[in-house]
């Protein structure tokens, strides 16, 4: 095995030592109807979560309810202990991406066919904790975000102004030079 591949290998170890994950594989919703409910806990504490997916109207809500309890179980696997108020472990990925797609075929008038596609999809949940050191992180990073688009809003405004005021500038001079020849 060479360095890099090594390296990298220990690195991805390191990253799953402190994410934990669950999937859920070919689950008979269209992917559309289920990332609308996945959209609803994106980013959001784990409590809260569940109660999101609890009084949620949608079906998908509870597969996803039962998927998110399962990514819990394998957080409370790998520390050993039970997720307390103090953890702060929130939803911090989650992705639905299309599965298989079983083509049926409905009857017609008339002797014809209708196909239709039966979607399913999968689901994979990604959990982390909030920690000073995440919080921090995240700050910086929105920080240098805000500085670039800034930026590039400031300098095309700064330009204008400057042609402006040349142009302001050029038309006080006519308007002068036509008041004193009349």
């Amino acid at each position: 095995m060479g360095v890099r591949k090594r390296n990298k290998a220990e690195e991805t170890k390191e990253v799953q030592k402190h994410t934990y994950l669950a999937k859920l594989n070919n689950c008979p919703t269209s992917p559309r109807k289920m990332r609308l409910v996945a959209d609803l806990i994106r980013g959001i504490n784990v409590d809260r979560a569940l109660q999101i997916l609890k009084h949620s109207s949608k079906d998908a809500s509870g597969k996803l309810e039962k998927l998110v309890r399962s990514a819990i179980s394998n957080w409370e696997q790998k520390n050993g202990r039970q997720i307390k108020d103090e953890d702060n472990i929130y939803v911090k990925q989650i992705s639905v991406d299309s599965g298989r797609v079983l083509k049926r075929i409905q009857p017609a008038p008339q002797g014809r066919a209708h196909r239709t596609k039966k979607r399913s999809n999968h689901v994979t949940v990604l959990l982390d904790s909030r920690t000073a050191f995440n919080v921090e992180e995240n700050i910086i990073e929105k920080k240098e975000t805000v500085k670039e688009t800034i930026k590039e809003t400031v300098k095309p405004t700064a330009k204008t102004t400057v042609k402006t005021t040349a142009k302001a500038k050029e038309v006080k001079e006519k308007t002068n030079k036509v008041k004193k020849s009349k």
